[in-house]
């Protein structure tokens, strides 16, 4: 039987209130400007990841995901 681990991601001093929709947003930033300089498989860039898979609705990453394919994400994602 495979044991799984389920962990949470653990307090931000940067979003100390209830509502993490920024917290969300902000590890979502943080991980695609870690990817497009470091790569996915750098460690701290999978801290990033957990913590928005964890925190962000899957409709707001699917949107996030579709709008970066088609280059209208509101961001600047260069390195």
């Amino acid at each position: 039987m495979t044991e799984y681990q389920i962990q949470t991601v653990g307090f931000d001093a940067r979003f100390p209130n209830v509502n993490q929709t920024k917290n969300c947003w902000q590890n979502y930033y943080d991980y695609s400007k870690c990817v497009a300089a470091k790569g996915e498989d750098y460690p701290l860039c999978q801290r990033f990841f957990t913590a928005y898979k964890t925190l962000c609705p899957n409709e707001w990453i699917e949107k996030w995901d579709t709008q970066k394919d088609e280059g209208t994400l509101p961001m600047d994602l260069t390195a």
